[in-house]
């Protein structure tokens, strides 16, 4: 296919799948569940960090998650004290385990009560310059944020695998997934469109496996890893398509790699 009339048919495939009943078997159905800004956003970077396995566990075990949280995430991470931790002694998802959680805890109150933020999305722009190509400084900046030891003096540094960063060579899927989910636009019923300092010509393309085949398939994609440089690669030829919002074919290429196994 010529790029003509390869955007035609990614634009069909992206039309095709972003739309609402995508939600109910996906981990975006968590956030999907609140109405509060932070209650979505929470929701949202728990379903996200523990998207890897088997979709309906991942699911399973965020329900778990929230309903310990009573189900108001925000209000809990606003007024959590120790005596309330007991229940999550237990909570394990494949490696992520509860000494990762108080972790994520801790950072998250830090971040909405401490420094009085009202959005997660701060933790994320404030190390973004309008003028980025993409959110490699965002996501970096981010990492450096979440294991500070000057605020976090002894946090488990076992916690470092779930947070992934492009310093570290990480294609970032569930973080760049996440903040798909928060960026680009609610029109379609499926993303949320909520933060709006970062633009959606800035996100980067979540790579997993399957996307990866299918970008290749199509000459989106050269690089034989699935690191981070293959993720901008990626984008950078979506771009050529779409340069406002390339993300959106992440829809049209998931799609085709796990629903018809293209």
């Amino acid at each position: 296919m010529m790029n003509e009339s390869l955007k035609i048919f990614l634009d069909k495939k992206a039309h095709q799948y972003e739309r609402p009943d995508f939600i109910a078997d996906d981990p975006i159905s968590v956030p999907h569940r609140f109405v509060l800004k932070q209650d979505i956003e929470i929701a949202g970077f728990f379903a996200a960090v523990l998207a890897w396995g088997n979709r309906k566990s991942i699911i399973n075990s965020c329900n778990r998650l929230l309903s310990w949280m009573q189900g108001a995430p925000h209000d809990f991470i606003m007024h959590f004290e120790e005596k309330d931790l007991q229940p999550f002694l237990t909570f394990k998802h494949r490696t992520f385990n509860a000494t990762d959680l108080f972790h994520f805890f801790d950072f998250l109150k830090f971040h909405y009560k401490t420094n009085k933020q009202p959005s997660l999305e701060t933790a994320f722009s404030n190390h973004l310059q309008p003028a980025d190509p993409t959110i490699e400084n965002a996501l970096t900046g981010f990492y450096n944020a979440f294991f500070d030891e000057q605020i976090f003096e002894d946090f488990p540094k076992r916690t470092r695998k779930h947070i992934a960063t492009p310093f570290k060579k990480s294609a970032c899927k569930r973080l760049n997934m996440f903040l798909r989910w928060m960026v680009r636009s609610s029109v379609k019923g499926v993303d949320f469109g909520l933060w709006k300092q970062i633009k959606p010509s800035q996100l980067v393309c979540p790579l997993d496996l399957h996307v990866a085949r299918v970008a290749k398939h199509f000459g989106l994609l050269q690089r034989p890893n699935n690191d981070w440089i293959a993720a901008v690669e990626l984008t950078n030829h979506l771009k050529e398509l779409d340069a406002n919002d390339p993300v959106k074919y992440d829809f049209a290429l998931f799609g085709l790699g796990v629903v018809e196994k293209f």
